[in-house]
C-alpha cells in the first residue's frame, strides 16, 4: 500500500471543498419536495465523481512529484562515481534543491579524489621503503603489507587485507610486541633476531595505529644484518689483533729484560736472543703491515685509482722473484706448468700481492724437498690462476674458515713460520674487489690447491 502523504491530503481536501457546495446546491431541492430517493442517489453520484476526482488528481499529483524524486535518488545512488542529470524545471524549491546537491556532489568527488590520490601516494611510498612495514587492526589482522616485509619472511605478494598475522608471520615475539601495543596504546622498540627470517637481525618498531576502540598497530622493521655483522667483527678483530700482539710483545719484552739482567754477557746465548727479539719483532712488523693492507681495502682507497689492463705472467715471475729465496732457504721448488700469456684488468701492485701471499703460504707450509707449481689460461674470457704446494693440507671442516682474519690452521707451525692469519683474508678481499673470486681444495698431508678466477681483459 501506498504511504500517504501530506500532499496527497491536501489534494482530498481541496476537492472536498470546491465539489461540497455544488452538491449541496443540486440535492437541496429534492430534500426539500420530499423526494428521498432521488436526492440519495444524486449524493452517490456526488460522492463517486468526488472520489474519482481524488483518485486522478492524486495520481496526477504523484506521479508530476515522483518522477523528480526517482532522478533524485539515482543521483545520490551514483556518486562519486558517476554524475546523473537533475531536472531543471519545476518548482523553485526543486531547483534550489538540485542546484544543492550538484554543489555537495562536486565537493564529495573532490574529497573522494583528494583521498584516493592521498592513498596511492602512500601505499606507493610504503611499497618502496626498504623497510618491511606492517599494519593490523585490534584483532592482529592485516590491514597493509608492504613486500619488503612480506619477502623477508617468504610470504607471497600481495598480502590481502583481513589475513591473521600468523599466515604472514610465525613470530611469537613480533607477537607479543604488537599485543603490548594495542594494550598500552604506547610504542615498543628493540632489536630482534628472527629465525623465519633466514635468522637476520632487525630492529623493531611499534606503533599505535589510531585510538579507542578500534585502535590498531603498525610495525616497522630495518634490517641491521649487516650491521650486527659488522660489530661482531669489530670485536673479533680487536680480540684477535690484542691476541696476537700479545705474543712476540711478551717474547720480545721477555727475552730484553733476560739480555738486561745478565745474559747480554753471555756469549752463548746472547745471540740466540738477539735472534729471538728479531723474528718477533719482523712477525710485529707483517702483523702491521697486513693491516695496513687491510685498513687500505677497508676504506676503498684503490677503488680511486683506474683500472689498468695487467699482464698476469709478469705477476706470476715478480711474485716469484720475491719468494724464491725463502723456498730455496726451506728447499722447496717452485715452477711454472702450463702458462700461457692472458691480461686482466685491475690494480697491478695488489695483485702481485695477492700471488706473493699464495706462494709465501705455499712455501711456509710445505715440506722439505716439496713442490709448489703454477699454472695460468684464458678460457672462455675467464683468467686461472692456480697455485699448487705439496705441504700439510688443510682439514675439510676448516676450509671455510681459512679466509677470516687471524684464523690459522696450524696455529704451532705458524708463528714459527711467520703466519699472521691476514694473507688470505687480504687475498679474498682483493679478488673481490676485481670482480672474481678464489677458492681452495686440499687433502691432509698432501697439499692444498688455490684457485683464482678473474674477468680476462
Amino acid at each position: 500500500m501506498k504511504e500517504i502523504t501530506p500532499g496527497k491530503l491536501m489534494g482530498t481536501w481541496c476537492l472536498l471543498m470546491v465539489s461540497l457546495p455544488l452538491a449541496i446546491f443540486w440535492i437541496r431541492p429534492d430534500f426539500i419536495g420530499g423526494r428521498t430517493t432521488a436526492a440519495v442517489l444524486k449524493l452517490s453520484v456526488v460522492l463517486a465523481a468526488v472520489s474519482a476526482g481524488g483518485v486522478a488528481f492524486t495520481y496526477g499529483l504523484a506521479r508530476k512529484w515522483s518522477l523528480p524524486t526517482r532522478r533524485y535518488e539515482e543521483f545520490i545512488a551514483a556518486l562519486p562515481a558517476r554524475e546523473v542529470e537533475l531536472p531543471e524545471g519545476g518548482p523553485p524549491e526543486l531547483q534550489s534543491l538540485s542546484r544543492a546537491m550538484k554543489g555537495m556532489a562536486e565537493r564529495v568527488r573532490h574529497v573522494v579524489e583528494q583521498t584516493n590520490l592521498e592513498s596511492l601516494r602512500r601505499e606507493t611510498i610504503l611499497a618502496c621503503m626498504a623497510e618491511g612495514v606492517l599494519a593490523v587492526d585490534k584483532e592482529l589482522k592485516v590491514i597493509f603489507c608492504n613486500d619488503a616485509f612480506a619477502h623477508a619472511f617468504g610470504t607471497r605478494t600481495p598480502v590481502p587485507e583481513g589475513r591473521t598475522l600468523y599466515e604472514i608471520v610465525r613470530e611469537p615475539v613480533l607477537r607479543d610486541i604488537l599485543e603490548q601495543v594495542l594494550t598500552t596504546g604506547t610504542a615498543e622498540r628493540d632489536r630482534l633476531q628472527l629465525p623465519s627470517a633466514a635468522g637476520r637481525w632487525f630492529e623493531v618498531r611499534a606503533l599505535p595505529l589510531g585510538g579507542l576502540p578500534r585502535r590498531g598497530a603498525v610495525v616497522v622493521l630495518h634490517d641491521v644484518t649487516d650491521i650486527q655483522r659488522q660489530e661482531r667483527v669489530r670485536k673479533d678483530f680487536v680480540a684477535n689483533v690484542s691476541h696476537e700482539l700479545r705474543t712476540p710483545l711478551s717474547a720480545i719484552r721477555g727475552y730484553a729484560e733476560t739480555l738486561l739482567d745478565g745474559a747480554l754477557e753471555d756469549p752463548e746465548h746472547n745471540r740466540k736472543f738477539v735472534e729471538i727479539i728479531l723474528s718477533h719483532a719482523t712477525r710485529l712488523n707483517n702483523i702491521a703491515s697486513d693491516l695496513l693492507v687491510l685498513s687500505e681495502l677497508d676504506s676503498n682507497e684503490t677503488a680511486l685509482m683506474p683500472p689498468e689492463r695487467i699482464p698476469v705472467l709478469e705477476i706470476i715471475d715478480s711474485a716469484i722473484h720475491t719468494v724464491e729465496s725463502s723456498a730455496a732457504t726451506r728447499g722447496v721448488r717452485l715452477q711454472k706448468t702450463d702458462c700461457h700469456d692472458c691480461w686482466v684488468m685491475g690494480h697491478r701492485f695488489r695483485l702481485e700481492q695477492v700471488m706473493i701471499n699464495l706462494l709465501d703460504n705455499a712455501v711456509k707450509f710445505n715440506r722439505s724437498d716439496g713442490d709448489v707449481t703454477i699454472e695460468c689460461a684464458a678460457t672462455d674470457g675467464e683468467v686461472r690462476i692456480s697455485v699448487t704446494d705439496t705441504g700439510i693440507g688443510i682439514p675439510s671442516d676448516e676450509l671455510d674458515r681459512i679466509f677470516d682474519r687471524f684464523y690459522r690452521v696450524d696455529k704451532s707451525r705458524s708463528r714459527p713460520a711467520g703466519g699472521t692469519g691476514l694473507g688470505l683474508p687480504i687475498v679474498k678481499e682483493v679478488i673481490g674487489r676485481m670482480g672474481g673470486e678464489v677458492s681452495v681444495e686440499s687433502q691432509l698431508a698432501r697439499g692444498s690447491r688455490f684457485t683464482i678466477r678473474l674477468r680476462s681483459a
